[in-house]
């Protein structure tokens, strides 16, 4: 399969041509959540860049398996030191609730908030409890290999030891000399380690823990990192085409995702890795763990101090992909308006277009906007510029119904299928639940007095086309003697 896109590969540090292993299909891993509370503004990222993504790869015909996890164990409070209480143990205790029920309740609401931003479920969606078995066997692998030891029932992946063959921090830049100089021997399980920055594969459960599995090391639970090179690995193979997730999972986590596969396998397993840049208010990473996050329900109620309104799902995706995935995005109440007042605009010409009658000849150039936008998201998914070139296509829209330029039937047919494919298809913008939102009352009223005027000139397949269009989003109508009654619905 030939095409032009091109994607930033986080290990090259530079743009390069995709080429999957084995065309037409793609294999893509994401890292997914580790759902011990509600999804907040800066989860949203991730999953709309990389619903992007895994939409412009099936657009450009590819058989894409997209591998997406859930994070239920091993994800403790002190992220690069590997230490402190499980998140969904601690959840669990908080909430008096047994682990999985905390899983269960948060998963819930995940899978909720992502069918409201409208990305497509994954292919597979594993999750971390239910293989244990595949961590397990991938942690024996590793001890065989000489880079895992035995340590008082828990298992460390010996990074020095790793360090002499392969390369530790290749991702990250980080150098081991500096995390040598800059480790602490008092952080958990020090005393057990070879190294204190060596990292844990099994720990040994204490008698109070809950979450725990029989092993021959120990009852215990795996560590945070192996999941996701079992699970990849399992679904994807041993080596496969794209690994993505936040820049803020770069260290530790997919470090030691690289560091784990390549021991056990003897090469890496991933060829592409993409990273989104995170959103930030005031100019700090908006994050649980700093107490400075909005949550997706409170966005779409608008129940937060931050917030003057509720916001809908779509003006939050078109927020999002106002800025490319690679850049920092800065959260703020004027900003969420502008997106809203914006992606208005959209839907209305979305509409519109769907009214316009060709005429002989055109004058407006139709073509250039749909190269733009092949281009664009060929660019490393430049999701900013496309969304500039469908504000072109708006503006010729309005000009054209206006009766300033004009289009032939084959240019109008071009323009409509710019807003299907790009604006519905690739950009993922509809109206929340097909129910109207973002469309004026006084473009529904102008259009219900269009296919009034359509009536009265007898023409009754333009007529129709309008009233069944208007119900595709939820408007209903309702005829009387001079003219229509509407309701959503």
């Amino acid at each position: 399969m030939e095409h032009k896109l091109q994607l930033y590969n986080s290990m090259t540090r530079r743009q390069e041509k995709f080429i999957p292993l084995n065309p037409p299909f793609a294999g893509m891993y994401v890292c997914g959540p580790t759902v011990y509370s509600d999804s907040h503004l800066g989860h949203a990222r991730p999953f709309i860049t990389f619903d992007i993504l895994y939409r412009w790869l099936m657009h450009l015909g590819y058989r894409v398996r997209y591998v997406r996890n859930i994070t239920d164990v091993g994800h403790l409070e002190n992220e690069e030191s590997g230490s402190g209480e499980d998140r969904i143990a601690r959840r669990a205790r908080q909430e008096q609730l047994e682990p999985m029920e905390v899983v269960q309740k948060y998963m819930n609401s995940f899978h909720e908030n992502m069918n409201q931003l409208n990305t497509l479920p994954p292919s597979v969606e594993p999750r971390a409890t239910g293989h244990i078995i595949e961590q397990q066997e991938m942690i024996r692998k590793l001890i065989r290999n000489g880079y895992a030891y035995e340590a008082d029932g828990s298992v460390y992946f010996d990074v020095l030891k790793y360090n002499e063959k392969y390369k530790y921090g290749k991702l990250s830049g980080r150098i081991l000399d500096e995390l040598m100089s800059n480790s602490r021997d008092n952080l958990e399980g020090g005393e057990e380690k070879r190294n204190p920055f060596d990292f844990a594969l099994w720990k040994k459960a204490s008698p109070e823990h809950i979450m725990k599995w029989s092993s021959e090391w120990s009852e215990g639970y795996p560590g945070w990192h192996l999941e996701c090179s079992a699970m990849s690995i399992k679904y994807l193979g041993e080596e496969f085409d794209i690994h993505g997730g936040g820049m803020d999972l770069k260290f530790p986590h997919h470090e030691c995702e690289i560091a784990q596969s390549a021991a056990a396998l003897g090469h890496e397993s991933v060829r592409y890795w993409i990273h989104n840049n995170m959103i930030t208010i005031s100019g700090r990473k908006m994050a649980r763990s700093l107490g400075n996050f909005i949550t997706l329900d409170q966005l779409f109620s608008g129940n937060h101090p931050l917030l003057s309104q509720a916001y809908s799902p779509m003006t939050i995706r078109f927020f999002i992909l106002q800025a490319h995935y690679r850049s920092t995005l800065d959260f703020s109440d004027e900003a969420l308006k502008a997106a809203e007042t914006g992606l208005s605009k959209l839907f209305a010409a979305a509409i519109r277009v769907q009214l316009l009658k060709p005429s002989a000849s055109s004058t407006a150039d139709v073509e250039s906007l749909r190269t733009r936008c092949n281009d664009a998201m060929n660019d490393d998914l430049s999701t900013p510029l496309v969304i500039a070139a469908l504000f072109d296509a708006a503006r010729i829209v309005n000009t054209v119904a206006e009766g300033r330029e004009s289009l032939n039937s084959c240019d109008l047919d071009i323009l409509k299928s710019l807003f299907d494919t790009f604006l519905t298809s690739i950009l993922g913008l509809v109206p929340a639940e097909k129910s109207g939102e973002g469309i004026e009352a006084p473009l529904i009223e102008m259009i219900i007095a269009m296919r009034q005027e359509a009536k009265e000139q007898k023409d009754w397949k333009r007529a129709d086309a309008i009233r069944d269009r208007l119900a595709s989003l939820g408007v209903k109508l309702k005829d009387r003697r001079d003219g229509a009654d509407w309701e959503k619905e």
